[in-house]
């Protein structure tokens, strides 16, 4: 009889230590979920608002959208002033307007007539009489 109880003892405790083990399984899966799911939302944080992330991108678009734009209108502007050089090199016509407008110069018997500048404004750096 001592047999039979200690095979059913040794049965009892092993089908204990399964037990043990499946819920010991059971509960190790859910802890490995878990710390998946926290992984998967914090690397899904990174990703949107890390250093590098989509929001950073984004504004990364916008800057370099607005810095071409000025590109464009600085070439513009470029390619304007640099026509205006090579006129004022070759052409004599251009260099006495230039010269009558800036430094105003007059010839021989032109008078300069100043305007009074409208109320409200400031004066443009024209001498006044």
């Amino acid at each position: 009889m001592t047999r039979l109880n200690t095979a059913g003892v040794v049965a009892k405790r092993s089908g204990a230590i399964a037990r043990l083990y499946e819920r010991g399984r059971v509960g190790w899966r859910k802890v490995a979920t878990g710390a998946a799911a926290v992984l998967a939302v914090a690397m899904g944080y990174h990703v949107i608002f890390g250093q590098n992330g989509l929001t950073v991108y984004q504004q990364k678009r916008n800057d370099a959208r607005s810095l071409d734009v000025q590109l464009h209108s600085l070439q513009r502007e470029n390619d304007l002033l640099k026509g205006h050089v090579g006129r004022l090199q070759s052409d004599p016509n251009a260099i006495e307007h230039q010269a009558r407008e800036e430094l105003h110069y007059t010839r021989p018997g032109e008078v300069i007539v100043y305007m009074p500048a409208p109320t409200g404004s400031s004066p443009t750096g024209v001498a006044k009489q």
